[in-house]
């Protein structure tokens, strides 16, 4: 276990002003070793997991990895709990892919270890490229640093830009990493095989522009509209209106971040009827207007070079 990352949702989410509790927790209960000349003591075994809103699986070494893992560890994993997230970080994916969670959709994971990652778990949509995948009920995150990038995203999503740009400078971060604004839209790869609904997923991510109804989407998928509403809600953790309504929104976020471009004109460019439209959505989801979105996210950036 690496402890840089084992430590990074602590010190992110701790750093809320109490929003959330960080709780640390084993499958058994049992001191955790690390790669260094120390482990840790775990207070927390797999009981907290019941009522936890996020679970965030830390890394371990490439040497470590595996393809299989416990029973315990799957039921660990598995909740009925309705709007739960599970987050992975850099060979954290090996652990959601083994235990079936990843089947289908689009994941990441260290550069390092993607090959061996791909030949292991074919059925998942591998995007190597990415700092990190929001896939709606699953994050994952590639390695290292990119930890930092997936809570505060999470923390941006969870309680807007404002508070997750205090986050980032009280962690002595920037709030966006140079380069990496792309990381904001999802790019899910196409599946391996015929099924699924990732195929759908990435045919809207590239047509946001489009106006589409759930009968687009399950045309993609050679589905009945019953059929893909039921599978997409399975794989994704979100019906199909929810999950496009979120695509325009974070699309949105990226244009008001990177271009000077109208509101009126963004809205159009992400398949938003208009600007009052897009003002909507995004006060539904972070709270601020896109004007002051764009002011305090484009400051921020600023003030980091």
């Amino acid at each position: 276990m690496y402890p840089f990352e084992l430590g990074i949702p602590s010190r992110v989410f701790g750093a809320t002003d109490g929003r959330y509790e960080v709780l640390t927790c084993t499958v058994d209960g049992r001191p955790v070793r690390t790669n260094s000349d120390f482990s840790i003591t775990v207070e927390h075994g797999p009981d907290v997991l019941h009522t936890a809103d996020t679970v965030v699986i830390p890394p371990f070494t490439s040497t470590s990895v595996t393809r299989e893992v416990s029973e315990a560890v799957t039921q660990a994993l598995v909740s009925p709990a309705p709007g739960r997230r599970l987050v992975s970080i850099c060979t954290g994916a090996f652990v959601l892919a083994a235990a079936g969670l990843l089947d289908g959709r689009p994941a990441t994971t260290h550069w390092v270890v993607a090959d061996l990652f791909r030949s292991w778990f074919p059925q998942v949509a591998l995007d190597p490229d990415a700092l990190f995948i929001d896939d709606g009920d699953i994050l994952t995150a590639a390695g290292a640093a990119s930890g930092l990038d997936v809570c505060l995203h999470l923390i941006r999503k969870d309680h807007g830009s404002e508070v997750a740009n205090q986050v980032a400078r009280m962690c002595i971060v920037p709030p966006w990493r140079d380069g990496g604004q792309a990381q904001y839209i999802q790019h899910p790869a196409p599946p391996t095989t015929a099924s699924g609904t990732a195929a759908a997923r990435q045919w809207a991510l590239e047509n946001l522009h489009e106006p589409m109804v759930l009968a687009d989407l399950a045309e993609h998928s050679h589905m009945s509209l019953r059929t893909f509403a039921r599978r997409f809600t399975e794989e994704v953790g979100m019906s199909p209106g929810r999950w496009l309504i979120q695509q325009r929104v974070d699309r949105a976020r990226h244009l008001l971040e990177t271009t000077d471009l109208p509101v009126d004109e963004i809205a159009g460019q992400v398949g938003f009827a208009g600007g009052t439209s897009l003002r909507e959505h995004l006060h539904a989801a972070i709270g601020v207007s896109p004007l002051a979105y764009r002011r305090t996210f484009r400051g921020a950036l600023t003030s980091t070079h």
